[in-house]
C-alpha cells in the first residue's frame, strides 16, 4: 500500500470511528472505567454526614475545629490494546475481513480514550510479540496507532495470547485497561491471564465469522491453515471429519469464556456482519 492510499484509509477510519467515539463511546467509557485510585484535593471544615475517618486531626488541633480531607477521583487512565495480528485474522467472508473490524474496534476505544484526555498503548502480537507501542496521549498517537494496525506485516502467522499477556505484565507496572481484541483461537493462557488480571481491568473481545463455526459439505477440498501455511486435502464429505472440526472450534471458544469469566475479566463476542456497537454499548452498561 502506498502513502497516499495508505493515509487515505487512516483518514476514512478516523472519521468514522471518531464519530462513534465522540457521540457514543466516550461517556460510556468514563463511567465504565474508574480511576486508579482517590487523590488528595483540599481540607474543609467539618460538615454533618462527612466520613470521621477524613478528619485531618493536625487541621484541626491547629483551628481547635473539626477539619476533614477531601480527595478526588484520579481519573487519568493507561488503555492497552493488545491486538492479535496472526493470520487467522485475515479470514473473512461477506465482504468483511476479520482484521477490519478488529483495527475499527481499536480505533474507536483508543478515541474514546483521548477525549478522557487517557493514554493509549499498543501490544500487536502473533505468537510474538511483533510490536509494542508505549503509552502516550493524543490524536496524533491515535493515528499511529491505526496506521500501524493497517500497514503492519507480521512475521509470525500463529498465535499465544499468554506469551502476549506475559509481555502486558512485565511491561505495564501500574494498572491499565486493558482490551484484547483476537479471535481467540488459541488455548493455555489461562495462567498468564489470571496473574494479568490481578492488576489490570481487562477485557477479551472475540472478533469472529460465521463461516468458521461449521464446516460446509464440499467433498475433498484443499485447505490453506492460515496460521501454519500449510495445505491440506480435507474430507469435508465425512460427517465425523466435520464433527470433530466443530468440536474442536467450540472448546476454544468455551475456552476463552470460561477462562476470562473465572479471572474476573469482561467477556465481548461480536460477528463480522453484526453491531460491534450495539455490543460494546451493551458490555459498557452492564458493568
Amino acid at each position: 500500500m502506498d502513502t497516499k492510499d495508505l493515509l487515505k484509509k487512516v483518514r476514512k477510519i478516523e472519521i468514522k470511528t471518531r464519530r462513534l467515539s465522540d457521540h457514543i463511546f466516550s461517556g460510556e467509557y468514563h463511567t465504565s472505567f474508574k480511576g486508579r485510585g482517590m487523590t488528595f484535593s483540599e481540607v474543609r471544615q467539618y460538615q454533618y454526614g462527612d466520613d470521621i475517618r477524613a478528619i485531618d486531626w493536625n487541621v484541626t488541633a491547629r483551628y481547635n475545629e473539626a477539619h476533614v480531607k477531601v480527595f478526588e477521583e484520579e481519573r487519568e487512565l493507561t488503555m492497552m490494546l493488545m491486538v492479535d495480528i496472526s493470520g487467522s485474522e485475515s479470514f473473512g467472508s461477506k465482504n468483511q475481513f476479520k482484521k477490519d473490524i478488529v483495527t475499527e474496534i481499536a480505533a474507536t476505544m483508543a478515541f474514546s480514550a483521548t477525549q478522557n484526555n487517557d493514554k493509549i498503548g499498543l501490544i500487536l502480537f502473533s505468537d510474538e510479540i511483533e510490536l509494542y507501542i508505549p503509552p502516550k496521549k493524543g490524536r496524533s498517537h491515535v493515528l499511529l496507532i491505526i496506521r500501524e494496525l493497517i500497514e503492519f506485516q507480521p512475521k509470525s502467522r500463529k498465535t499465544d495470547i499468554g506469551q502476549a499477556l506475559k509481555f502486558l505484565s512485565g511491561t505495564q507496572k501500574k494498572k491499565a485497561i486493558v482490551f484484547v481484541i483476537s479471535d481467540f483461537m488459541s488455548e493455555d493462557y489461562e495462567h498468564t491471564l489470571k496473574i494479568a488480571a490481578k492488576k489490570h481491568d481487562i477485557t477479551g473481545i472475540r472478533v469472529y465469522d460465521i463461516r468458521e463455526e461449521k464446516m460446509p459439505d464440499l467433498g475433498m477440498v484443499s485447505m490453506l491453515d492460515a496460521e501454519t501455511g500449510a495445505i491440506e486435502l480435507i474430507n469435508t464429505g465425512s460427517k465425523a471429519v466435520r464433527m470433530n472440526y466443530e468440536k474442536q472450534y467450540h472448546d476454544k471458544v468455551n475456552y476463552f469464556k470460561e477462562t476470562f469469566s473465572k479471572s474476573g475479566s469482561g467477556v465481548v463476542n461480536t460477528r463480522v456482519d453484526e453491531s460491534y456497537v450495539t455490543k460494546l454499548l451493551s458490555y459498557f452498561k452492564s458493568r
